[in-house]
């Protein structure tokens, strides 16, 4: 099948395909110190399970990483991709001053998506993101490999209550 007609598999990035466990601190911390969780994704380690997925959608899909990280990160974002062996795609990142709950902006991009073609499944660790993608009537595949946002309440209130990853 041409590239142009494969349908998207769209896949998060923190916490589904990199291990963002070592930087959550600087979120802990009051204020947040937002500079150095960002300036830290660089040297997040990848999760295999993450890398996995990635890897087997990218056979018959094309992959859109849909991410909260701020457009600034893009650079660090497409160097890490490219040091870790993720399949190319298309990178769609957060507007730097957005600051909308991570559920609705991901869900704007996919509807967004879907007006291109197909949207076969969202992948995504955050359980706010993935029951509004369902309830929209996208597949979904939970990425419970990663940091849960169900137990980590500070990265949970930074997706959907801040509005920043």
């Amino acid at each position: 099948m041409p590239d142009d007609q494969r349908p998207y598999a769209v896949l998060d990035i923190d916490a589904t395909l990199s291990d963002t466990s070592q930087r959550i601190k600087y979120l802990a911390k009051k204020p947040k110190d937002w500079d150095s969780f960002f300036a830290h994704a660089k040297d997040d380690a990848v999760l295999d399970e993450g890398l996995a997925v990635a890897t087997t959608l990218a056979a018959d899909h094309e992959i859109v990483y849909l991410t909260g990280r701020p457009e600034r990160l893009r650079r660090d974002t497409v160097k890490w991709f490219e040091d870790n062996g993720f399949p190319e795609g298309k990178l769609l990142m957060r507007g730097n001053n957005d600051r909308r709950p991570s559920s609705m902006m991901k869900l704007a991009r996919l509807r967004t998506l879907a007006q291109e073609r197909r949207v076969a499944v969202l992948v995504d660790d955050d359980v706010k993101v993935c029951a509004a993608a369902e309830k929209a009537g996208y597949p979904v595949m939970r990425a419970d490999w990663g940091l849960d946002a169900e137990t980590q309440p500070t990265l949970f209130e930074a997706q959907e209550t801040e509005g920043r990853t």
